[in-house]
């Protein structure tokens, strides 16, 4: 398909279901002035209206409806057809669009994502970090790193890796030094927790025991792990933090391992796709790329 007409096509469809130009504009990059002068390109190229404009809304005119119909049915056809075209190629390329949790720029996907990029020259990446939860279909991502578990019936989930739970507390905070050794004795504490780990997990068990007892309710809660890594290096509590996020600041002694006896909880790390018959040959390379190198940072310990 002629790229310039898949492009206005790709901006007819994101108008719509966006419900603005300007939305839309934010969405591909563009100018609300380069999606205007799109839209207007299309209606004078077939000589009719596509939206009834008012200064609240804009809606389909009928021509619109149709045509709207038409555009999803070729785009579809155009990604389905790029889609079997990378996967005949024996070199992987073009944009790979990798969405990920936000504690994963730290220093996670660096190693990958600069092996795949030298392994493979013709592939570039568009890496969007998020804690939000995202709609890996509506946005066209090729590949997701999610946390599980997973139950969208319209995703592959891949399992990349089971990564554990370890309690954690600034190395200057008093408990650093009082060496508590059951969970009751940080009553007097502020528990710093991200809102998805002290919705999961809420109960940690003794290991020589295996006793189990109930977390305290978090004294604070945010939407972004890495917000609460930092928290819990000033100084703000102790916190439950993912073992490879963190297993630098306790090589180096900035935090410290609280509770050791007591299992925290473990996590499931997924590479996922959107539910299609083929995969692109560089979303086949990233999950290979990204299994090996998860495989190699759980193997790892705290102290290795």
């Amino acid at each position: 398909m002629n790229s310039k007409l898949t492009k206005a096509l790709q901006v007819l469809a994101r108008t719509v279901e966006t419900g603005s130009m300007s939305q839309a504009a934010l969405q591909l990059n563009m100018t609300a002035s380069a999606v205007s002068q799109q839209i207007a390109k299309l209606e004078q190229d077939i000589g009719l209206s596509l939206f009834n404009r008012s200064t609240r809304k804009q809606t389909l005119t009928e021509a619109g409806q149709i045509y709207y119909t038409t555009a999803k049915q070729l785009l579809a056809t155009a990604e389905e057809a790029q889609r079997q075209l990378e996967r005949l190629q024996n070199t992987p390329s073009g944009q790979l669009k990798l969405i990920a949790p936000i504690g994963f720029g730290g220093g996670l996907l660096s190693r990958p994502i600069k092996q795949l990029i030298e392994e493979f020259g013709e592939i570039e990446i568009d890496l969007t970090l998020t804690d939000d939860p995202v709609d890996i279909i509506a946005t066209g991502a090729d590949l997701a790193i999610c946390i599980g578990p997973l139950s969208s019936s319209n995703l592959i989930a891949r399992h990349l890796a089971k990564w554990d739970l370890v309690m954690c507390v600034d190395s200057q905070h008093p408990l650093a030094v009082e060496k508590a050794k059951h969970p009751d004795e940080l009553q007097a504490y502020s528990y710093v927790a991200h809102n998805a780990v002290s919705r999961r997990f809420t109960q940690i068990t003794h290991l020589p025991s295996g006793a189990a007892t109930e977390l305290h309710t978090p004294r604070v809660r945010v939407n972004n792990m890495q917000a609460v890594i930092q928290l819990t290096l000033d100084g703000f509590g102790y916190a439950l933090l993912p073992e490879p996020e963190v297993r630098h600041h306790l090589r180096s002694g900035k935090l410290v391992q609280l509770l050791p006896d007591w299992h925290m909880g473990s996590y499931d790390v997924y590479a996922v796709t959107p539910q299609r018959d083929s995969i692109a040959a560089k979303t086949q390379a990233a999950i290979v790329n990204l299994r090996s190198w998860f495989d190699d940072v759980s193997s790892k310990s705290i102290s290795a």
